[in-house]
């Protein structure tokens, strides 16, 4: 079995699949307010394409997949493609990310067809804040995050976007929150992908900062037992609670060197790198039907292109494509 092992040898065996580019919010940071350029449906992979590459790199080494978007639960027949993934063999770990506006109607269904974790986008309880951020209703997110609670998600993750003069002030409100119901808390530092990221990264925030100013108000130590989980956030453990913190630092504490994950945006394009342009077109070679040893060549060689790490920080304006369009 050939490996999907980069030139950095770093093992690649978890895949971030965008099943939509499309979202029913518009938080400001990812996707810009008007955006219409979306792809067409037909350029959007199938169920059977998505199964197919899937399974050959399921026998690559491919472990762990995270269901994402745009907004996943937007795509007509999302539980289906669950479900398809789900069969492979080989993968032990199936997560969805989602801002859980639809989710309420969907838990039960999403959670029958085997996902193992859900991570919730959620950057404030203050519902005009919630607004402003998103344009969304801050009421629909809480009817889904309770639905998903109640049908068993375990962890549920809460996916916080940390940004100066919006939602700082909201970071213990959203802990005691996550306290309250059992959920894990993981803060997330803006990133400069596209006009949308570059204009949030106006509001950035060094996650540092908040870890200290969170270790003066609660006991934190070092997570007991750190949530399963693919991505790179380091946890701690608010003592005497269940409830752990990530934090995910790509800019103030970059991950690079432990990174085993790739990209797969709705079009079937595979990017190796949020922070980079480096990327691989599966589309056409699966409408073309080529055998599985000539798919796993592309996937090695998809592989090869992996960089070191991204350029964020020396580099801003590299990324021109915005979060939607990568997987998130």
């Amino acid at each position: 079995m050939s490996a999907l092992i980069d030139p950095f040898g770093r093992r690649i065996d978890y895949l971030r699949l965008s099943v939509t580019d499309r979202c029913d919010l518009r938080c400001f940071y990812c996707m810009p307010e008007g955006f219409k350029d979306f792809e067409e449906p037909a350029h959007w992979l199938t169920v059977a394409e998505i199964e197919r590459l899937l399974g050959v790199m399921a026998d690559m080494g491919l472990a762990r997949v995270r269901v994402t978007g745009g907004e996943p639960l937007v795509r007509r027949g999302v539980v289906d493609i669950v479900r398809s993934i789900r069969s492979l063999p080989g993968i032990r770990d199936l997560a969805l990310s989602t801002n859980a506006t639809r989710l309420a109607p969907m838990a039960k269904d999403l959670h029958a067809a085997g996902v193992n974790r859900l991570n919730v986008s959620l950057d404030t309880l203050d519902a005009e804040r919630f607004k402003q951020v998103t344009q969304g209703k801050l009421e629909k997110v809480l009817a889904g995050l309770m639905a998903a609670k109640s049908v068993g998600f375990l962890p549920i993750k809460i996916n916080m976007v940390v940004m100066r003069g919006m939602n700082e002030a909201d970071v213990e409100s959203v802990l005691a929150f996550c306290i309250e119901h059992g959920f894990v808390l993981r803060l997330i530092e803006t990133m400069p992908m596209g006009d949308t990221g570059r204009d949030a990264v106006d509001h950035y925030v060094n996650l540092q900062t908040i870890k200290q100013r969170l270790a003066e108000r609660y006991p934190l130590i070092p997570a007991i037992n750190p949530v399963d989980g693919a991505g790179p956030a380091r946890y701690l453990q608010v003592a005497g609670t269940a409830t752990q913190i990530g934090f995910i630092t790509p800019m103030s504490e970059h991950f690079c060197g432990t990174c085993n994950r790739v990209r797969l945006a709705v079009d079937g394009t595979m990017y190796m790198c949020l922070g980079q342009e480096h990327h691989f077109s599966f589309r056409p070679l699966l409408r073309k039907g080529i055998p599985d040893d000539e798919l796993k060549a592309a996937l090695i060689s998809a592989i090869g292109l992996k960089p070191e790490r991204h350029e964020f920080q020396d580099k801003p304006e590299k990324v021109i494509r915005f979060m939607s369009m990568t997987g998130g």
